[in-house]
């Protein structure tokens, strides 16, 4: 028989696989390289969002909302105020607080005016010892002249029982003069352990009164709300009449300028990652046109569903195996995101070059200053202590001019 001769259609379904083979080739050398070159120096992931501080604004003492300076979305700078509470209450409690120091004050003087009175208590009372004792000796010779004529008749015995009953009645008068002057002399030491080493300013019942005036003083300046820092206002639940309570959250200041990402990477992808490895990041609200800088700034020190506030509990039941992520911080570069500001909850695409190693999986320096401070919330203590100084001058009987009520502080807008 004669051999079978190719015909044209099966040369041309053989050049056609080999070209999709050669292609194929091609490209899984391709996908190979670039695998090799390229991906394999980077960790990415578009489980990623923009995360920053949300501050909440909460009072410190309880009141009465009389007027709200700020609203969603307004911007607001560091020490603007944005709550006033109603004053009514703290100015009364202030003014009590005065009063009840101006009271104690005058107790006070009193105190230490009682210490002359009771020394000249004691002389009184020695004086009296000294008048007794005189009477006592009187009727001792008076007794002992009778006596001595009790024999002879001249003396009746009716008159020298009379006589007996004087020098009896002599030596309890005397025992109770010398009881007297010992109870003065305790009276006194009882007063002087209350006034000793101090004078009125620094006396202890002063001191504690003065501190309440200064904490109705400290109270009546925190009815404005000032904000803590500088950002954008954020879920304000509070409302003019509302009576709040200290610790309630009444709006949230977000500073956008403090942001940073939050990638969630899977476990199978932390081997490589470092502190301080360079960072490639794109939000969808910008796209892939902007792209800002970051860099590693620490990973999580568990899987999210370690932290969740109902775990899994794997030992119970059937169980699936489920890949987890643990959360890494990107810090973000400030002057990006002043040029493109970025809102806390975007999602960001995240990229990670990992061919840098020089740095740890965990941070080896502790912290040493405070990453975030505010002196907007401090209160001078300045006008407190004037006030507590002219209360106190007024009841020592000092001339000193003083308010009929103390001035609470206003809300610059």
């Amino acid at each position: 028989m004669n051999a079978p001769t190719s015909t044209p259609s099966n040369n041309h379904r053989r050049k056609g696989l080999t070209t999709v083979a050669v292609l194929v080739l091609l490209a899984g050398a391709a996908w190979g390289v670039y695998e090799y070159v390229v991906s394999s120096h980077f960790e990415t992931t578009d489980n990623a969002y923009v995360q920053g501080n949300l501050i909440q604004i909460t009072p410190q003492i309880s009141g009465t909302v009389k007027e709200i300076y700020a609203d969603d979305t307004d911007r607001v700078q560091a020490g603007q105020p944005l709550i006033k509470l109603d004053g009514t209450d703290a100015q009364l409690a202030l003014q009590q607080a005065s009063a009840n120091l101006g009271a104690v004050v005058r107790q006070v003087r009193t105190v230490f005016a009682n210490n002359a009175t009771l020394s000249a208590q004691i002389s009184l009372r020695e004086a009296d010892v000294a008048r007794v004792q005189v009477d006592l000796e009187r009727a001792t010779d008076d007794l002992a002249r009778r006596q001595k004529l009790t024999g002879s008749g001249a003396v009746s015995k009716e008159e020298l029982q009379h006589a007996q009953s004087q020098v009896a009645a002599a030596k309890s008068q005397l025992n109770a003069a010398q009881a007297a002057v010992v109870a003065a002399r305790e009276q006194l030491a009882s007063n002087q352990a209350q006034t000793q080493g101090v004078n009125v300013q620094s006396h202890p019942s002063v001191l504690a009164a003065a501190d309440k005036v200064r904490e109705a003083y400290v109270a009546a300046h925190r009815l404005v709300l000032p904000a803590p820092v500088d950002g954008y206002v954020a879920k304000r639940v509070v409302q003019l009449g509302q009576r709040v309570a200290p610790g309630a959250n009444l709006m949230n200041i977000v500073p956008l300028q403090q942001v940073w990402v939050d990638a969630n990477f899977k476990e199978v992808q932390l081997r490589n990652l470092r502190l301080g490895q360079p960072v490639k990041l794109t939000a969808d609200y910008y796209g892939s046109k902007v792209e800002f800088d970051g860099k590693v700034a620490g990973l999580g020190m568990g899987t999210g569903a370690a932290f969740a506030l109902l775990p899994a509990q794997n030992a119970t039941g059937n169980w699936i195996k489920v890949v987890q992520r643990v959360p890494v911080r990107i810090a973000l570069n400030a002057e990006q995101i002043a040029k493109h500001p970025l809102r806390v909850g975007l999602s960001m695409e995240v990229s990670v070059d990992i061919t840098h190693q020089e740095g740890g999986s965990l941070a080896e320096a502790t912290r040493t200053q405070p990453f975030g401070m505010t002196d907007v919330l401090e209160i001078s203590q300045q006008g407190a202590d004037e006030l507590v100084n002219q209360v106190v001058s007024a009841n020592l009987g000092q001339k000193v001019k003083m308010a009929h009520s103390v001035a609470l502080p206003a809300a610059n807008k």
